[in-house]
């Protein structure tokens, strides 16, 4: 007993450690034990990683506070270069060449076009009207001109730019997808990081960068070729005015510019503002049986109306910035007319200039200045590309924690065997590290043997199996699959070997013939149908209208409970694996298809290794050796009988009893 104590307080004394604030720390605890019937199996405490020192040495480094930088996406301090974008887009580099030069004869049109209107301002004051007619027919054929010449040339641009813009997006979304696959389930676990938001920003995020790459360049290309043109063909009419004109137009393009972000700006809150009552009157219609059936109509319209009272606000305010913008921008455009007219008519006094070519010029300026008020007014949409140039690169650049695709793993010339041993395993979740898991965990299965573990829910069972496939890695301690640490394979390979039937089974928006299918690439008909002949699945797929070719549904909706289980057990066994991992696979089951699925499970089992989890423990009285799992660690380990031989004093009897409400058979 004082042994026993003694061990305790020395755990007791690591787990206080455990969660302290120092979180670099090293300590030196008894061997931790446990009850068994069977001998013990041998392990050693102190893995690869850990100081060398006595027998049962080791240290634990962990630190909540520790995770990378960029676990939620977290922009870098510095953005990226636009090159990087670019050199994505380098197979469209012909495209872009195409589209540039459209861009840039649409960005000649409005200058060219100006002046045209100012020649033919100055005809009509002509005297002889044979003249008039003439220089107005001649003007009219070259407005149509320009009309087919601005055609082709946006035709080109837009064109050129949007097929630049769809195969980034493409390319883009392409390699977010692969990049997402390959990060650790850790890090699916945050909040920030759910499918919804996932899916949503791959939408929305890569359409932001062919928004950029394809619209916003295009017209800044043209915008820019354009106000140059522009100011070129104004100074050589008539260089005076034209750089009177120059020095106020920042005062009208600022105008314009600042109504237009204060209007983005503006509407952008009010969407903000308007996302909570959307999301509540989505729930609403989701969910409308519930509020019918406790009456809450009148509770949910309140709260409705509590979330309209911030976009109301908002759209108030928006109108009173639109009626100040347009007011300024309104005023400062009439006082650069004016200024424009006042001294163009001094200059028509001292004959400095003639009245085509005041017109001319202030047409081509005047034009201009609403290009690049246009233009300007883009920065905002501009200024949302970069960000969400930020955000793929972010995630382009993060490194998963777990790489399924490291080079350096040891590779699988053969089938592994299927000896599994746990030595001495610490783990918390990513998300929770201060509630430890398991504290300490130690279990050996050899190969081709069944071993079920059993214990009350959140005591680690799940946790062993996601350690296994290795959706996370321990705190401290090792898990060795035929005497290697998994961490020293190659993750992809490993896993071919290991096949999991969960709880709720996934299936995906195809064929039966398909879900089957996933177990194993090429795989040919006969083998699906003999691995669905195993899970029992055969019969009832048969028997459907369009047999193997039956369409799921999304999530598998289409078929009941102990079809999609039997499946699920199909794909599994079309895998062929040396490690069956069975996560309550039969649980939420009626008892016809319990009975069904478990006839499948054990004809599966047969020759490999499995791990079972189970909470009805009279399915699981069969398996080769039984684990109960309390406070993260191996409480007893033994057969059937060896453990129900325990007594009272034995956790699994205890269990038993617990579940049938009686005393444990003998």
């Amino acid at each position: 007993m004082q042994q026993m104590a003694a061990k305790n307080e020395d755990y007791e004394d690591f787990s206080s450690q455990i969660y302290e604030k120092p979180h670099r720390r090293s300590v030196t605890p008894s061997p931790i034990s446990f009850r068994s019937v069977t001998p013990s199996p041998a392990f050693n405490p102190t893995p690869m990683s850990m100081s060398m020192g006595t027998p049962y040495s080791f240290s634990v480094q962990y630190d909540p506070e520790d995770e990378s930088d960029d676990e939620g996406f977290k922009r870098p301090n510095h953005p990226p270069s636009q090159w990087r974008l670019l050199k994505m887009n380098a197979p469209e580099s012909g495209q872009a060449l195409l589209g540039c030069l459209g861009a840039i004869g649409s960005g000649a049109v409005q200058p060219i076009n100006a002046y045209c209107v100012g020649s033919l301002i100055s005809v009509y004051f002509l005297q002889d009207k044979s003249e008039i007619k003439r220089q107005s027919r001649v003007l009219s054929l070259v407005f149509l001109g320009i009309g087919f010449f601005n055609f082709f040339t946006n035709l080109r641009q837009h064109y050129n730019f949007a097929v630049m813009g769809e195969k980034l997006t493409t390319r883009v979304r392409e390699k977010v997808l692969e990049k997402l696959l390959t990060f650790e389930i850790g890090w699916f676990d945050q909040d920030e990081n759910t499918s919804a938001a996932i899916c949503a920003r791959l939408a929305t995020e890569a359409n932001m960068v062919k928004s950029l790459v394809g619209d916003r360049m295009s017209l800044l290309v043209q915008a820019v070729f354009g106000a140059c043109f522009a100011y070129t063909v104004g100074l050589v009419l008539t260089w005076r005015l034209a750089l009177v004109m120059i020095a106020v137009q920042p005062l009208v393009i600022g105008s314009f510019y600042a109504r237009s972000i204060l209007m983005k700006s503006s509407g952008e809150k009010a969407r903000k503002a308007q996302k909570q009552g959307s999301q509540l009157a989505s729930e609403a219609v989701i969910n409308h049986r519930t509020i019918t059936a406790f009456s809450s109509q009148k509770k949910i319209l309140g709260l409705f109306g509590a979330t309209l009272k911030g976009p109301k606000k908002d759209s108030i305010k928006q109108s009173y910035v639109s009626g100040a913008g347009l007011f300024s921008s309104q005023f400062f455009n009439t006082a650069a007319t004016a200024l424009a007219y006042w001294y163009g008519g001094r200059l028509l006094v001292e004959e400095r200039i003639t009245p085509k070519e005041l017109f001319q010029a202030f047409l081509i300026l005047v034009f201009t200045a609403y290009i690049i008020a246009d233009a300007g007014s883009m920065t905002s949409d501009i200024s949302k590309g970069n960000s969400a140039i930020q955000s793929v690169f972010a995630m382009l650049d993060r490194k998963s924690e777990i790489d399924p695709d490291n080079q350096w793993g040891l590779e699988i010339k053969r089938k592994i065997k299927g000896r599994i041993e746990f030595r001495n395993v610490f783990f918390s979740y990513p998300t929770r590290p201060e509630q430890m898991i398991l504290k300490g965990l130690s279990l050996r299965i050899d190969a081709g043997k069944t071993v079920a573990l059993v214990g009350g829910s959140g005591s680690g069972k799940s946790t062993i199996i996601g350690l296994i496939e290795r959706f996370y890695d321990p705190i401290n301690g090792t898990i060795c699959i035929d005497e290697q640490d998994v961490k020293n394979y190659n993750l992809r390979l490993l896993r071919s070997h290991i096949a999991l039937v969960s709880q709720e089974p996934t299936l995906f928006a195809g064929t039966v013939r398909e879900n089957i299918a996933y177990g194993k690439q090429k795989a040919k008909e006969s083998e699906i149908k003999r691995a669905a002949s195993l899970a029992n699945a055969h019969e009832f797929i048969s028997g459907m209208d369009n047999g193997y070719d039956t369409y799921c549904g999304e999530r598998g909706v289409q078929l009941s409970g102990g079809q999609k289980q039997r499946i699920a057990i199909a794909r599994a066994i079309l895998k062929n694996p040396s490690i069956l991992l069975l996560d309550e696979a039969t649980s939420a089951l009626d008892s016809v298809s319990e009975k069904a699925v478990q006839e499948a499970l054990e004809k599966m089992m047969a020759g490999r290794t499995c791990i079972v989890i189970a909470h009805r423990l009279s399915t699981i009285q069969k398996a080769n050796s039984i684990a109960v799992i309390q406070n993260g660690k191996v409480a007893e380990q033994g057969s059937h009988n060896e453990l129900l031989s325990l007594g009272r004093n034995g956790a699994y009897y205890n269990l038993i009893k617990l579940q049938t409400g009686s005393s444990a058979p003998r």
